[in-house]
C-alpha cells in the first residue's frame, strides 16, 4: 500500500476522489433529509442561496486557488511562496468583506427582487460567519494543494459534511421545527470546524509569516483575472437554469431543479476532483515538456473520466423519476425529466470541464474568459426564449441546446490549443476498462489464493 501511495497521482486522486465522493454523498443524504423536512416553497428558498453563495465562493476560488498554486508550485524560494501566500489571503480577505457589505446592504432588495420576501436576506445575513471562516479555509486548502497534498482538504470538507448532516439528522429524528435561518447559522458553524481540522493538517505547511507584496497581487490579479472573470460567468451559467426559473416561474419551482442538480453532480465528482489533480501537473508539464505532454494529459483524463460517467449517466437516463422519487420523495416526481436532460449532456461534460482547466493552467485564461462569455450570453438567450414558449422545463430544455452547442465551440478550441486528436479518447477508454478489468482480477484471485 505504502508504494502506490508513492506515486503523486495515485496519492491525490484517492484523497481527492474521497472528498467529492464525501461531499456527494452526504449532500444527497442532507437533501434526502431536507426534502422531506422542509416544504417545497422552503426548498426553492434554500436552493436560491446556494446558487448565490456557491457563485461567489467558487468564483473567488478561482481568482486565487489557481494562481496560488501556480506561483507556489512554481519557486522553490522560500520568501517568494510566503509572498505569494500572503498577497493571496489579502485578495481573499478583500473580496469577502466587499461582498458582506453587499449582502448588507442589498439583501432585501435581492429577496424581493426574487420573490423570496425576507427569508433569503435572513440567511444570507447569518452566513456572514461561514463566509469569514470560508476565508481561512478557501487560503488553508490553497496551500495544501500547492504542496501537492489533498488529504487534508478531505478531511476538512469531510467534517463540514457529517456535521451539517448530524444537525439535519437529529431535527428530523425529534421531530423539531426547522428554520432556514438556522440551516444558515448551523453551515456557519460546520465550516468554522471543518476550517480547525484543515489547519491541523496544514500548519506543517504554514510559515506563520504575513508579507503581502504589490507586486504579487498584480501578478495574482494578472493571471487570475480573467480566470476570476471566466469563474463568474461559468459559476453564473452553472446556476442560471435555478436563477431564470425563480425570477420568471416562482422561488418554488427551482426546488425541482436543485434536486435533479444534486443528483447531476453524482457525474460530476470524477471530473471535478480530477480538475484538482491535473491543473499543477499540466502547468508544470506546458513548461517543461511541451504541447504533445499536455495534450496527452487532456486526452488521457478525458477517457479516464467519460470511462466512469458514460455508464452512470446510461443508468440514470434509464430511470430518471425513479432515482429522483427515490432520493427526494414522491413529491419531486417532477424534476425527473430534468434530470434525464442534465444527464444527456452530463456524457459530455467532463470534456468541456478538463478544456477550461487546462488551458487555464497552461497561460490561456483569456481564451476560457471569452469563451465562457460567449456562452453565457447564448445561454441567457435560449433560456429566456425556452422559458417564455416552454415554462417550467424551459431552462432545461435551453441547457440541453446550449450545452451542445458549448461542447461543439470547445472541441474547435481545443484542436486549435493542443492539437486535440478525438480518435485517441475511446482508444484510451478501452485501455482504462482493461486496466480495471486487469485489476479487478488480480484482486480476486488474491482473495481466492488467501
Amino acid at each position: 500500500m505504502r508504494k502506490y501511495f508513492s506515486s503523486y497521482w495515485i496519492r491525490s486522486a484517492f484523497y481527492t476522489f474521497l472528498q467529492r465522493f464525501s461531499l456527494t454523498l452526504f449532500g444527497f443524504l442532507s437533501l434526502a433529509l431536507l426534502t422531506r423536512k422542509l416544504s417545497i416553497a422552503q426548498m426553492g428558498d434554500w436552493a436560491l442561496f446556494l446558487a448565490i453563495t456557491g457563485i461567489f465562493e467558487l468564483t473567488k476560488s478561482a481568482l486565487l486557488k489557481n494562481a496560488h498554486v501556480r506561483f507556489v508550485s512554481g519557486t522553490s524560494e522560500v520568501e517568494e511562496q510566503v509572498q505569494v501566500a500572503s498577497s493571496s489571503l489579502l485578495i481573499n480577505a478583500s473580496f469577502t468583506a466587499v461582498f458582506i457589505i453587499l449582502i448588507l446592504l442589498f439583501s432585501n432588495w435581492l429577496g424581493g427582487w426574487f420573490h423570496t420576501g425576507v427569508q433569503l436576506a435572513v440567511m444570507l445575513k447569518w452566513f456572514i460567519p461561514g463566509l469569514v471562516f470560508l476565508v481561512f479555509f478557501a487560503h488553508l486548502e490553497a496551500v495544501q494543494q500547492s504542496n501537492m497534498d489533498f488529504k487534508g482538504g478531505f478531511a476538512g470538507y469531510f467534517v463540514r459534511q457529517v456535521l451539517f448532516f448530524g444537525v439535519i439528522l437529529g431535527y428530523k429524528v425529534s421531530r423539531t421545527p426547522l428554520s432556514l435561518a438556522q440551516l444558515s447559522m448551523y453551515q456557519s458553524a460546520s465550516i468554522g470546524l471543518g476550517t480547525l481540522v484543515l489547519y491541523a493538517y496544514t500548519r506543517k505547511y504554514l510559515r506563520y509569516s504575513f508579507q503581502p507584496r504589490r507586486i504579487w497581487v498584480q501578478r495574482i490579479f494578472g493571471y487570475g483575472g480573467y480566470i476570476f472573470g471566466g469563474g463568474i460567468l461559468a459559476n453564473i451559467s452553472n446556476s442560471l437554469d435555478q436563477l431564470m426559473t425563480a425570477k420568471f416561474i416562482s422561488p418554488g419551482s427551482i426546488a425541482y431543479y436543485n434536486v435533479a442538480s444534486r443528483i447531476n453532480l453524482l457525474v460530476d465528482i470524477p471530473s471535478y476532483a480530477a480538475s484538482e489533480i491535473l491543473f499543477p501537473k499540466s502547468s508544470r508539464a506546458s513548461v517543461e515538456e511541451g504541447k504533445e505532454k499536455v495534450r496527452y494529459l487532456f486526452e488521457r483524463m478525458v477517457a479516464v473520466l467519460m470511462a466512469f460517467t458514460i455508464p452512470v449517466a446510461l443508468v440514470i437516463i434509464a430511470f430518471p423519476r425513479l432515482i429522483t422519487v427515490i432520493i427526494a420523495g414522491p413529491a419531486y416526481g417532477p424534476a425527473g425529466l430534468i434530470l434525464q436532460l442534465y444527464m444527456i449532456t452530463g456524457i459530455f461534460r467532463p470534456a468541456q470541464n478538463q478544456a477550461a482547466n487546462l488551458l487555464n493552467s497552461i497561460g490561456r485564461q483569456r481564451l476560457v474568459f471569452f469563451a465562457n462569455l460567449t456562452y453565457l450570453l447564448l445561454y441567457l438567450g435560449i433560456n429566456y426564449l425556452c422559458l417564455s414558449r416552454i415554462g417550467f422545463y424551459g431552462a432545461a430544455v435551453g441547457m440541453l441546446i446550449t450545452s451542445f452547442l458549448g461542447f461543439t465551440g470547445w472541441y474547435f478550441i481545443m484542436r486549435k490549443e493542443i492539437g486535440l486528436q478525438t480518435g485517441n479518447i475511446p482508444v484510451y477508454m478501452l485501455d482504462t476498462y482493461r486496466k480495471v478489468y486487469a485489476g479487478a482480477m488480480g484482486i480476486l484471485r488474491k482473495a481466492k489464493a488467501a
